[in-house]
């Protein structure tokens, strides 16, 4: 059988998608709701936590740098790969 999104039933699915959820959730919307005036501060509060997310937070499975860190790592990697390849 070959999971695909939708598969009834298959809870490994949607299972990234739901913990990222129970982040936000957690992290945004049950920790700062009383410091809300209206739909603009939910808004920005998103914005927020996922510029937060994406570029800054320590991720322990890549050695507790942010995933904008390792991938401009990879990518710098890769370039002087290509260097040192070229003077063969």
């Amino acid at each position: 059988m070959i999971a695909c999104v939708g598969t009834t039933g298959y809870f490994y699915d949607n299972a990234l998608a739901e913990k990222v959820n129970g982040l936000y959730k957690s992290e945004v919307i049950h920790y700062l709701k009383e410091s809300w005036n209206g739909i603009k501060d939910v808004e920005l509060a998103t914005l927020e936590w996922v510029d937060r997310f994406n570029k800054t937070r320590l991720h322990s499975t890549i050695g507790y740098v942010s995933p904008f860190d390792f991938e401009k790592r990879y990518y710098d990697n890769l370039i002087l790969s290509g260097i040192a390849a070229s003077f063969k």
